[in-house]
């Protein structure tokens, strides 16, 4: 009862003209560079983060909410009108999608999307709601030793899962953890890895690195390897669901709601895999086999639905615990840092007010994107015609405007463009980028709860390992990284057992 009470006076707080502005702002600038082709939600956070400076902190989250949602939503119609998907988590999107488009049916593909990602919002922010009191008071009863074995989970989670090796996961984790040890140690006050340079005494800000390695980094990339013409749009036209798509459509946004939320509330779970298995489920129960993969509206509804429930997700344990589980909540953790708020247990106690606020604004930036985009996506389609020159460019540009912004200091635009060309040479070989950004974030933290349970332990090294939440987080992640030896070993053993 106590939550819905806050809740209300979230709603209370939000249900402002100047407020719903600010929300309406913010998912219209958050869908209309989240459609530009190539800009995930992690990017599109990270390109708009600075706009946020400088602003009251409950009005700078009730626009960064409504980013977030409008980020999320916006790569659907990049995925369904052009089959370039912003990121990994809309392939699936696109595979069924792209197909509906040019078969003439880009409006009912769009707004399956968007009624999906309303409902599949819906049920996640209400999750949110239901869930994070719970983990918070779990965390709360977590010592030093337990958070240490949940951050180092994270650094497993996303280097073992992520990408195509785990030697690059891991390089990019160090790499990550380098970056994140810069400036002065704040137990002895030595100065580490700045070179001489006093600026660097207080570190790199989460936000300069976030947005050299998101933006930067992919517009050098996108320069160097795409074309220089704007993509072939399918025509739109007004979306609208016709009965039988609504028939076909409500379940698929139902199921997708139920992949997607607890996988993005683990670490390393993501959109890909809830975004898969949904798709797989709607083409086993599918009553219309033969339209998959000519363009099935179940393949775009369950998919998209998934997708936009993780998101919702990923904020449980970034809000509970402090721990961001993919690289859109790695920024939004750049975010509340950036306001002095760190999240965490303590952080429902200390800022109340903000947090079920900034839950409300979910609520309303995810209706406020459903009435805004049905009628607009002609125009957000009309965005894609942009050529990539000029696309990249004002992106170079407002990124520049950001890191500056950021402290006024002519040297964090040397380290923005240093650290695009980390991001480019990243996306060269293949290296994953949210273990860079996590072990940022997270590097810090991880020093400091190691730190502390040194301390109360006199430096004994078994003072590393707490209670009976450490011994199965640790067990969690031998199961992580002896996984793949068992399975080699396992299918060895079978092969000497087939007969010659």
């Amino acid at each position: 009862m106590d939550n819905l009470m806050d809740l209300l006076a979230g709603f209370g707080n939000v249900v402002t003209p100047a407020n719903l502005l600010i929300a309406l702002v913010g998912v219209t600038v958050g869908t209309a560079v989240g459609v530009l082709p190539g800009i995930g939600p992690a990017m599109t956070v990270a390109l708009l983060l600075p706009i946020t400076y400088g602003m009251d902190p409950t009005q700078a989250f009730i626009m960064f909410a409504g980013i977030f949602y409008g980020g999320m939503y916006g790569g659907s119609t990049t995925s369904i009108l052009l089959n370039t998907p912003g990121e990994s988590s809309s392939v699936i999107t696109a595979l069924e999608g792209n197909r509906m488009a040019k078969a003439g049916r880009a409006a009912q593909a769009l707004a399956t999307a968007a009624i999906g990602s309303f409902v599949a919002g819906t049920i996640g922010t209400l999750l949110l709601v239901l869930v994070t009191p719970a983990v918070v008071s779990f965390a709360i009863s977590l010592g030093a030793p337990d958070f240490l074995a949940i951050i180092v989970l994270a650094f497993i989670a996303v280097t073992a899962v992520l990408g195509s090796s785990r030697v690059r996961g891991f390089a990019s984790l160090l790499l990550g953890l380098v970056i994140g040890l810069i400036g002065i140690d704040l137990v002895t006050g030595q100065q580490r890895l700045t070179l001489g340079i006093p600026q660097l005494a207080d570190g790199i800000d989460v936000v300069v690195v976030a947005v050299g390695i998101f933006a930067v980094g992919e517009a050098l990339w996108v320069a160097a390897h795409l074309r220089r013409k704007a993509g072939e749009v399918i025509p739109v036209g007004q979306p609208w669901l016709g009965r039988k798509d609504w028939g076909r459509s409500w379940k698929p946004w139902l199921r997708g709601a139920a992949f997607g939320f607890p996988f993005g509330a683990i670490p390393a779970g993501g959109a890909e895999i809830p975004t898969f298995l949904s798709y797989v489920t709607e083409r086993k129960l599918t009553k219309h086999p033969e339209e998959f993969g000519k363009g099935a509206i179940e393949g775009v509804a369950g998919p998209e639905a998934a997708n936009n429930a993780s998101a919702a997700g990923t904020l449980v344990p970034m809000l509970a615990i402090g721990l961001p589980t993919n690289a859109t909540a790695a920024i939004m953790l750049a975010a509340f840092q950036s306001y002095g708020i760190q999240p965490g247990p303590l952080l429902f106690e200390r800022e109340s007010t903000l947090v079920w606020t900034l839950i409300a604004s979910l609520f309303i930036g995810n209706l406020l994107l459903l009435v805004l985009n049905l009628p607009l996506a002609p125009v957000w389609a009309k965005l894609l015609r942009i050529p990539r020159p000029y696309l990249y460019a004002g992106i170079l540009f407002f990124a520049s405007m950001g890191a500056y912004a950021v402290n006024a200091q002519a040297i964090d635009l040397f380290l923005l463009l240093l650290l695009g060309l980390i991001g480019f040479g990243m996306r060269r070989f293949g290296l994953p980028v949210l273990p860079l950004i996590i072990g940022v974030i997270l590097g810090p933290m991880a020093e400091r709860q190691g730190r502390m349970a040194l301390q109360l332990s006199g430096g004994d090294l078994s003072g590393l390992i707490g209670g009976p939440v450490s011994y199965v987080v640790y067990s969690v992640i031998a199961l992580i990284l002896l996984w793949p030896l068992a399975r080699r070993y396992v299918r060895r053993a079978q092969r000497e057992r087939l007969p010659a």
